[in-house]
């Protein structure tokens, strides 16, 4: 049991008004309690109350082979798992839920305690989440290294004509190769017309001289995650994917320039976008300029007009801005940055410098 992480939750739990909540993510519990379980259909929680009465809900099915810090109620498929959480409930009048538990066991338990006020409990995990620790910050480091590294071979794969599915096959022994655990997500290779699909599947395409090549791809290390993206050039590179390559790599290092504590997320995301809209593909960039990383490759917060909160020491989050032209090519450059004192560091050093391979 993390007690740091545990008591920064509490803090958020006693401001928001909460006697307990309810943690069903598996991420959020392997990030407060250092273990990893994936429970498919079966109800795993981790109930935090403000009073310091913490408890594991676990299912007799999995085996613990380490002590947790931490009270384990059990139960089996035979059992009324919510049951054991309203055994366990000491003057409760206002419980928070995570976003991520079923409705299945939610409803159950709300019809079962209808004089408790159920709320929205997500944010009081999610904002200690955001801020990254030292030692977080050190392995997401590291696990950026290892994507550097592999990335050099991704692109020596794909100059030897392979198809986009071939390059992703080949991933998971790259990163094996380089330290890393596995990637973090589905990489997207994207040559040509495919790369003006921003999420576009890998397929069988092959390279046509001209074709730009959308390379995103990132790993996992000691269970922190990793994510970049770079486009390279096959053979040749027409002056319009020229123009739109060296915008979309200024509207990167513009956005990076002016990260700090206190800036607000909103405004890293209107520098880079007024960037594109000036130079007439305002339309063409259609996503948010970045998302927070850490346990998860996705996880609470992005970098978005909508998204109006200050920039903090030790956050860690995606700067990605990308122009896609339907039919032509699409570019997109995305780095991680770690937040300092000052500034932020810029956790991935593969150039983004134009490159025809």
């Amino acid at each position: 049991m993390n007690k740091e992480r545990i008591d920064g939750v509490v803090a958020n739990m006693k401001e928001a008004g909460l006697d307990y909540l309810l943690i069903s993510e598996p991420s959020s519990i392997d990030y407060l309690i250092d273990y990893v379980n994936n429970p498919g259909e079966r109800m795993y929680v981790l109930m935090l109350g403000t009073k310091g009465d913490h408890k594991l809900f676990f299912n007799k099915l999995f085996f613990v082979d380490k002590d947790l810090g931490i009270d384990i109620v059990w139960h089996s498929d035979v059992d009324d798992a919510t049951q054991t959480i309203v055994d366990n409930l000491k003057d409760a009048k206002k419980i928070g839920v995570d976003k991520h538990w079923s409705a299945n066991f939610l409803l159950d338990l709300m019809e079962k305690l209808p004089d408790v006020k159920f709320v929205n409990g997500s944010k009081c995990v999610d904002y200690k989440r955001m801020v990254k620790d030292d030692h977080e910050q050190q392995l997401m480091i590291e696990a950026s290294r290892i994507n550097d590294q592999a990335i050099h071979e991704v692109i020596h794969q794909v100059s030897l004509g392979l198809s986009e599915l071939e390059v992703a096959a080949k991933l998971g022994d790259i990163y094996s190769k380089f330290g890393g655990e596995g990637n973090s997500f589905d990489a997207i290779i994207a040559y040509g017309a495919n790369g003006a699909n921003p999420h576009h599947e890998n397929d069988a395409s092959c390279l046509k001289p001209g074709d730009s090549i959308i390379i995103d791809m990132g790993c996992k290390y000691q269970g922190y995650c990793s994510d970049m993206t770079r486009t390279v050039f096959y053979k040749e590179v027409s002056q319009e994917a020229k123009e739109v390559y060296e915008l979309v790599k200024a509207a990167n290092e513009a956005a990076e320039a002016m990260i700090k504590p206190g800036v607000r997320l909103c405004d890293i995301d209107k520098t880079a976008r007024d960037l594109i809209t000036k130079a007439g593909y305002g339309k063409e960039f259609n996503h948010r300029l970045g998302h927070f990383i850490g346990k998860d490759v996705h996880e609470y917060g992005d970098v978005s007009v909508n998204f109006d909160l200050e920039v903090q020491e030790g956050m860690i989050f995606s700067i990605e801005p990308g122009v896609y032209l339907p039919g032509k090519f699409g570019v997109r450059i995305e780095d991680l940055v770690l937040v300092t004192k000052d500034g932020c560091k810029v956790l991935n050093s593969y150039t983004k410098d134009l490159i025809v391979i």
